[in-house]
């Protein structure tokens, strides 16, 4: 296999790398506390995708019998076409638990902000150094 059928073939998976390693060096190299946040979340949209995309099944049903199932034998026995609803399910809600994060750090930023007047890590380290209260 040459090595661009590989690329081709898990473009996806390259996909999630790209998206991971950008949300990584956001929150890591950024001084500003919204792009570290945005670099979170793209962190975990990252992981989400992953998860869903692992659990895709090629030609995969919904894991439902219907009352027209029930009459066919051959149906109940073919389980291997079911996908799989709990990793879906598990990304549902670290979906919610990633909105909730990002919702308490946005606030907990106006916070800081209305604080020390910045959103710069750097500036609020000098200030918190240099006794600085927020108080006028």
């Amino acid at each position: 296999m040459e090595i661009y059928e590989i690329i081709l073939k898990n473009y996806n998976y390259w996909i999630f790398i790209i998206l991971m390693f950008t949300g990584l060096y956001g929150v890591i190299a950024k001084n500003n506390i919204i792009k570290k946040l945005i670099g979170m979340n793209i962190f975990q949209t990252s992981i989400i995708l992953f998860y869903v995309s692992l659990s895709a099944k090629l030609d995969g049903t919904i894991p439902i019998i219907t009352e027209t199932d029930k009459h066919k034998p051959d149906t109940l026995i073919d389980a291997a076409n079911y996908m799989n609803p709990l990793p879906h399910v598990l990304m549902l809600t670290a979906i919610v638990v990633s909105v909730a994060t990002i919702g308490v750090a946005l606030a907990l930023a106006i916070k800081v902000y209305r604080t020390y007047e910045t959103l710069e890590e750097d500036e609020i380290r000098r200030k918190i150094a240099s006794g600085y209260t927020g108080e006028n």
